[in-house]
């Protein structure tokens, strides 16, 4: 099939999906997107910016859209002409958490809504993001005066399923999981929803009872970013071996491949690729018990990955550093667990959702 992919704000984890199932899927995808900048305005106006852009939607079988659209707009201006719609949610503006001194824009919550009820097939990327949606859409309903919706998230739930999202790692063992030197590994977006001041706090203690460590602090930071980062920069000028966003994917891997441990202190995740790609490169995990974590983690692992607190944490970080042996078959068996959430082993169930509409 000729399918077309709308990505409204093409950057880290959406770009990264859509590159990727493009790549890997059976069927012929166009990805037309937008850049990663003005996310409330993408939201009102990338409907409209899309349907100038596409001279005919009848030539493809399918769409598929991410997230950050209002679906119904794109629906409704190509009118009978609009072929089925798979909608993928990579986050949500109902239960994603506000920045401080936020106030939240219901109006956004509400366009997702409405976009997931006029989709065909609605896909989240982690049960437990499915759930927060859920729960908050039907406290929206709530909230109206009269004639309160409840049953169109009734409706969203019957055509709604869970599918991670792929990875770019290979589903074949990884041999060589490196992790010789102390090197503590953060990969994730310098924004306040990853909650980099907890992450901070611990090092400081590391450095003050003497632990010795390695950083590398990676990941995608855009024109602003908390100050913290700054003050850690010089703090921490001993133990920094990288600072910012990776000059290549080759790059950003070996720093993985050389990590011993990732560290997650986030208060917003709804599946986690970074961390997932840290753990089948070797690193060993160490996250908070909460979000999609404990369900993308195995179970039996929960006890030694999982933190409940930053005491636990700093502990527990503490180990991996000093008794590195304790943790390498770990290190194994956490890589192979990892390996179901490669594109290869994933790609065929997205690709069963557009034969199904």
């Amino acid at each position: 099939m000729k399918i077309l992919f709308l990505e409204p704000f093409y950057g880290g984890s959406h770009k990264d999906f859509a590159q990727g199932y493009a790549r890997h899927s059976a069927h012929d995808i166009d990805i037309l997107s937008l850049p990663p900048r003005f996310w409330k305005w993408r939201m009102r106006g990338a409907a409209l910016e899309f349907f100038r852009q596409i001279p005919d939607i009848r030539i493809y079988d399918a769409v598929m859209a991410s997230d950050m659209m209002d679906l119904t707009d794109f629906m409704a201006l190509w009118g009978r002409d609009m072929p089925p719609v798979v909608l993928y949610f990579h986050e949500n503006q109902l239960s994603y958490p506000l920045a401080p001194g936020e106030k939240r824009d219901f109006h956004l919550g509400f366009t997702n809504v409405v976009s997931a009820l006029a989709a065909d097939q609605v896909v989240f990327n982690s049960q437990v993001h499915l759930d927060a949606f859920v729960d908050a859409a039907r406290k929206l309903a709530r909230k109206m005066p009269d004639k309160r919706p409840g049953w169109m998230v009734d409706e969203i739930v019957k055509k709604t399923r869970v599918i991670y999202p792929g990875c770019r790692f290979p589903a074949s063992p990884v041999d060589d999981l490196g992790g010789e030197r102390p090197l503590i590994i953060w990969n994730h977006r310098w924004e306040y929803d990853k909650n980099p001041d907890d992450f901070f706090q611990v090092l400081k203690r590391l450095k003050k009872r003497k632990v010795p460590f390695e950083l590398a602090l990676l990941g995608e930071n855009y024109d602003q970013w908390p100050p913290i980062f700054d003050q850690a920069r010089d703090l921490f000028r001993e133990e920094l071996v990288a600072y910012g966003y990776a000059e290549s994917r080759e790059a950003y891997l070996d720093w993985l491949r050389q990590g011993r441990v990732v560290v997650s202190t986030a208060v917003q995740e709804n599946f986690g690729i970074s961390v997932v790609e840290a753990v089948r490169h070797g690193c060993f995990p160490l996250l908070p018990e909460r979000l999609s974590y404990p369900e993308i983690m195995p179970a039996d692992f929960h006890g030694r990955v999982l933190y409940s607190n930053l005491d636990e944490l700093t502990a527990r970080l503490t180990q991996v550093l000093e008794e590195p042996e304790q943790f390498r078959g770990d290190r194994k068996i956490l890589s192979d667990h990892c390996s179901q959430y490669s594109w290869e082993m994933l790609s065929n169930q997205y690709d069963k959702i557009f034969k199904k509409i």
